[in-house]
């Protein structure tokens, strides 16, 4: 059974991966930049995915900073992998949005410092266009999925991906919010652009877990989740989310053609028809 489509399961995703009957668990890929998490090879229905919990499958075992973005990306190529969807659960930077609501965005600001960002060091390639940064086929998949589950999609939020592991200060929320971002995560760059590298499709869901710092008024509660940035009603309404998500995901994916058409396909074409490449994917790496 080979897959060529992934799913990249964020926080709470390994509750999900162990659900998955039969799934074939393939031991971690190694790559020129380590070893890969854990992948699994699963038919679902009459869909055959591959799925990383890109945080651990036991647990929140790897925060976002130190996920091998570019070992998972390049076993998943490796594997023949060519369109991923994503998950992730941003907080609220936009008051409008409700906590729980699922949604595609639609561009990314990469606050994130110090991650291995590109597969290309030391050489002079990689200079690809990010418009439209995310998959255009798959967002429009992913938003007719929502929309048939929840009534609405938006479709015009901005994520503003920080370094993490701790949490946004009130002031760098603000900041953001005066750069059009709507939603705040840790984990979505360089994930995004090592995809688009390799020409595979990459795009997110996102579902919202929480009002950012600052947005609205919490006291800080010890030992609660988040320190009293989250309600109980409002983790009810995010846990309710990360239980439809998947099965979002999955319709969108049954709707995609075989052939690629999206500028994702040929992100590289530019250097293929100049020589600097050529077919064989792996020899454009700098490793």
């Amino acid at each position: 059974m080979v897959a060529r489509h992934a799913i990249i399961a964020g926080s709470q995703g390994y509750r999900w991966v162990h659900r998955l009957g039969g799934a074939a668990v393939l031991e971690p890929i190694r790559t020129p930049f380590g070893l890969s998490a854990t992948i699994r090879l699963a038919l679902v229905g009459d869909l055959e995915v591959m799925v990383i919990s890109r945080h651990g499958e036991s647990g929140y075992e790897v925060s976002a900073p130190f996920v091998n973005y570019r070992a998972n990306i390049w076993a998943l190529k490796e594997l023949g992998v060519e369109r991923i969807v994503s998950w992730s659960g941003p907080g609220a930077i936009d008051p409008g949005l409700a906590i729980g609501e699922i949604l595609v965005p639609v561009d990314i600001v990469d606050e994130t410092r110090g991650r291995p960002s590109t597969f290309f060091e030391g050489r002079g390639i990689g200079f690809i266009r990010q418009n439209p940064v995310f998959c255009p086929d798959l967002a429009e998949r992913l938003r007719r999925a929502i929309e048939t589950r929840q009534g609405q999609c938006r479709t015009g939020d901005v994520y503003v991906c920080t370094q993490g592991p701790r949490l946004e200060t009130a002031a760098e929320i603000r900041k953001f919010a005066t750069f059009g971002a709507t939603l705040v995560g840790m984990t979505l760059a360089p994930e995004a652009f090592l995809a688009r590298e390799l020409e595979i499709c990459y795009c997110p869901i996102c579902y919202v877990t929480n009002y950012a710092e600052g947005v609205v008024d919490r006291p800080y509660q010890s030992g609660e989740l988040f320190e009293g940035m989250l309600t109980q009603e409002e983790k009810s309404k995010a846990d309710a989310a990360i239980e439809i998500l998947p099965e979002i995901i999955l319709d969108a994916l049954r709707t995609v053609p075989d052939q690629r058409t999206c500028p994702c396909a040929r992100s590289m074409e530019r250097y293929r028809r100049r020589g600097d490449i050529g077919d064989d994917w792996r020899s454009w790496i700098s490793k």
